[in-house]
């Protein structure tokens, strides 16, 4: 069911059935704004971040965190971009890239970098910084390999590259809003599969690993959903914001 009638933001729809309200400020800032989030656990309030936080770091996934330490707040491992990166048919796709470790690109002139090209430019022609994205295991979620890491397109191993020659494939999401304001993450290499934990376990410091869909739906399901919150939402209690 559309609900198009609060803004002309709400026209935006995400993913599926579900349009994307206005008054939800940090899903439109994450998503039209491409301003860093958090992204806290609908069922424990824990947050992602990456398990390690290093820029050289490229084999390691990301787990569940449930205290913000200093040494993760100072180099943003606990903020998110949600990039836009095309469109698979009228669904417009996401990276989930990690504010933790960007490489801010080269001033103009001073040559492309290790990469040999430019990574591209953003709307006030600035380069764009390289960041980690997360990237999904080809054999997930059968697999009881690692199923998640965070790394560049041209650093992650063979089995975290898109089958088709195009690294870029494994790292592609569709990003759901959910009717309660949360949203969730389909990758679209297994698009029967959202992202959830190892185990199906909900707990400090769970591995991420992508996780069926039982729930059947667009959504996923309600321990699979995770709250876009802006850096000064953090000391706002997710549960209250959308009562």
């Amino acid at each position: 069911m559309y609900t198009q009638e609060r803004t002309a933001m709400a026209n935006l729809v995400v993913g599926g059935p579900v349009a994307v309200n206005s008054y939800d400020n940090a899903i439109v800032a994450a998503l039209v704004e491409n301003r860093p989030v958090m992204l806290v656990h609908a069922f424990n309030g824990g947050y992602l971040r990456p398990a390690e936080l290093k820029e050289d770091s490229h084999d390691k996934g990301v787990k569940l965190a449930t205290a913000l330490d200093p040494a993760t707040k100072e180099a943003e491992g606990h903020l998110w971009h949600i990039t836009p990166a095309g469109f698979f048919g009228q669904r417009p796709l996401y990276f989930i890239e990690s504010a933790a470790g960007q490489v801010s690109p080269k001033p103009s002139g001073a040559g492309a970098g290790a990469g040999g090209t430019d990574a591209g430019r953003g709307d006030d022609g600035a380069p764009k910084p390289k960041r980690r994205r997360i990237t999904v295991h080809q054999e997930a979620p059968k697999s009881t390999a690692d199923t998640v890491q965070v790394g560049l397109p041209d650093k992650v191993g063979d089995k975290w590259r898109g089958k088709n020659g195009a690294p870029e494939d494994t790292q592609l999401w569709v990003v759901t809003v959910t009717p309660w304001g949360g949203i969730t993450f389909v990758p679209i290499t297994h698009p029967d599969a959202i992202l959830g934990f190892k185990d199906h376990t909900v707990a400090a410091d769970s591995e991420v690993r992508l996780t069926y869909n039982w729930g059947g739906d667009f959504t996923g399901t309600v321990i699979n959903t995770f709250y876009p919150r802006l850096p000064n939402e953090w000391s706002v209690p997710y549960h209250h914001v959308f009562t």
